[in-house]
């Protein structure tokens, strides 16, 4: 089973894919997706919806992973804009008929690491450890990405992993 996880928004997209098979997790491919401010809205969030559309030809993943949005009261604005660029990427996943699952932020650390209030850098060193890679990325938002596929492999585990191809 290959899953694509996604950290989503306007700037910098995080993706990482990861391949499970008989409880073994693989590292398949990391990246981002990145966008300039001086670009319009509409030609950053075409250029994150192509290149998630690309991926997905590419890798074929069996389902994507996004992280739930969270949205602080006192900054609406970010949540408003972190939502376009997950809207781009459900349609991306619609149009593939690749289906997407969610979690929260916290469910995903606590999933990985056994506790929901887990820092950044104990993410990081978690994923590089499960996966056996030395990540050596200035973006988060790869680490989360793959952290978000990680999760959703745990949370199936319960699951043999074939049960959740999409052709199945």
């Amino acid at each position: 089973m290959k899953i694509l996880g996604i950290d989503p928004a306007l700037s910098v997209t995080g993706y990482g894919v990861i391949e499970c098979q008989n409880r073994d997790l693989s590292l398949v491919e990391t990246g981002i997706i990145s966008t300039s401010p001086k670009q319009s809205s509409v030609e950053r969030l075409k250029k994150i919806y192509r290149t998630v559309t690309r991926l997905i030809s590419d890798v074929k993943p069996d389902i994507i992973v996004l992280e739930k949005l969270y949205a602080h009261y006192r900054h609406p604005t970010t949540a408003y804009i972190l939502g376009q660029a997950r809207g781009v990427i459900c349609l991306a996943c619609a149009e593939s008929n690749i289906p997407m699952v969610e979690y929260g932020a916290t469910r995903v650390r606590k999933a990985v690491l056994g506790r929901g209030s887990a820092s950044k850098n104990q993410i990081q060193r978690m994923v590089a450890s499960t996966l056996k890679v030395n990540i050596k990325s200035r973006y988060t938002d790869v680490t989360d990405a793959l952290a978000l596929a990680i999760a959703h492999s745990y949370i199936i585990r319960s699951y043999d992993c074939q049960d959740f191809r999409k052709d199945s």
